[in-house]
């Protein structure tokens, strides 16, 4: 069991700071509005801390879930950062969606500590959160995340390492990208399964057996055919992350046609008071 430290209680970070406790760590967690923070105390019996360094100081792993490359930075970073409060020999595993470039930022600041890095974006949503079944792909150095593997298991269902320090970004990246591409079809042929007069819920539950299956189609034609938005992963977050997926393609050369009409497809779902509907609301945009 390890002495841990959980910064940022979004939707993501609470449950999963919650599920390190259920499996025996001792759990100091930080967040900006300090009232979340005791409400977590309250319900998990952990600790808070007024800072990120403070919930940082003899801390073997601290964990972060926050919400973008410059929110790591002042959590991280800074006299009141949690890398001011680590010993050397811990590690620092960032669960943010954030840039390749703040991972091997981050990354190599540590290492100037004696700190050990992992960037580990999850997958699974608010559901996987709560249920301890989130996919963590994961960028560093192969021994300082053989460590983490460990304790990452309390909230995960599978757990890899993809590579060198930003590979786990990287591959949160290719995640955005078929999601979008996926939710996309399915809001279309939705749509189009109404205009032809079909009966919606027939139709899904026919070809969901066949070749077009996908976890989106299965966890969220119900909530979209009766134009239902509030459930999961939030536009605004969908074009932060896209919006990072686009810059790295520019970086890299690679080619994301559809991803970027896409994100232009959510920019106008934001225009239509969307931005905290959940990314199924591309059908909103086709009625």
């Amino acid at each position: 069991m390890a002495k841990t430290a959980f910064i940022g209680l979004g939707v993501m970070g609470y449950p999963m700071a919650g599920h390190l406790v259920s499996k025996g760590h001792a759990v100091t967690v930080y967040n900006r509005t300090a009232e979340k923070a005791a409400v977590w105390v309250a319900q998990y019996k952990g600790a808070a801390a007024p800072t990120p360094r403070e919930a940082a100081i003899g801390k073997e792993f601290v964990f972060a879930c926050v919400g973008n490359d410059d929110d790591l930075r002042q959590v991280a970073l800074g006299p009141d950062g949690a890398f001011a409060g680590m010993d050397e020999g811990a590690i620092f595993v960032d669960h943010t969606t954030a840039s390749a470039d703040i991972a091997r930022e981050l990354h190599a600041a540590a290492a100037r500590r004696g700190i050990g890095f992992i960037d580990a974006p999850v997958s699974g949503g608010q559901a996987g959160a709560e249920s301890g079944l989130l996919t963590v792909m994961c960028g560093g150095d192969a021994a300082v995340y053989a460590r983490a593997e460990l304790v990452i298991a309390a909230y995960a269902r599978a757990c890899r390492l993809m590579g060198a320090t930003g590979a786990g970004q990287l591959t949160k990246m290719v995640n955005q990208i078929c999601i979008a591409g996926l939710v996309q079809g399915l809001a279309e042929g939705i749509h189009f399964a109404k205009a032809a007069g079909l009966d919606v819920n027939a139709v899904i539950e026919t070809i969901s057996k066949g070749a077009a299956q996908s976890w989106q189609m299965e966890n969220r034609y119900k909530t979209m055919d009766v134009g239902k938005f509030d459930f999961g992963f939030a536009v605004d977050w969908m074009r932060k992350d896209l919006s990072i997926c686009l810059a790295e393609a520019r970086r890299n050369g690679a080619q994301l046609p559809v991803a970027a009409l896409v994100d232009q497809f959510y920019a106008e779902v934001q225009k239509l008071g969307g931005g905290r509907w959940d990314t199924s609301s591309l059908l909103a945009r086709l009625k």
